[in-house]
């Protein structure tokens, strides 16, 4: 089993636009990365997102590539200071590689639960419209990082 925990692209700040949507330069960097995931074979059942307009925009534009056979849609639970523990008991039932698409500090906090038994332990440097691919020992049960791809190592 795969989680694929993808950071919202960079968005327009909140006197830009209250709605918080993505910039030309977030638009661009998720769509070179999904274009290299495409590439890498990368396979997602579902992409799922905050509901907020940054974190769909993200997910649908990865939608775009990557063709999941189930889908984007909306995840409660994913807002940036939402608890983790109910995504991680969730991700506990799931059998087919996922994708989420949210924010800081939730990614970062839900990273650190899974691999490290402990939300508050930064395992990785989360970047805008990067996907950290997290595995899950089928045996074990216990996580672990298997790759991470960000924007600023696709040309």
């Amino acid at each position: 089993m795969r989680v694929y925990l993808v950071q919202h692209g960079e968005a327009m700040s909140k006197p830009e636009d209250p709605a918080r949507p993505l910039t030309e330069r977030g638009r661009d960097d998720v769509a070179r990365v999904a274009a290299f995931a495409q590439r890498a074979g990368v396979k997602v059942a579902q992409i799922r997102h905050s509901g907020k307009r940054r974190a769909e925009e993200t997910a649908v534009t990865l939608a775009e590539h990557l063709e999941p056979v189930h889908g984007v849609m909306l995840q409660a639970g994913l807002g940036p200071r939402d608890d983790v523990e109910p995504v991680a008991e969730l991700l506990k039932r799931e059998t087919q590689p996922l994708m989420l698409a949210g924010h800081l500090p939730f990614m970062d906090r839900l990273a650190g639960l899974l691999v490290a038994g402990d939300s508050q332990r930064s395992i990785i440097r989360f970047q805008q419209g990067g996907i950290v691919c997290l595995e899950r020992d089928p045996e074990s049960w216990t996580w672990a990082v298997r790759w991470v791809v960000t924007p600023d190592l696709i040309p």
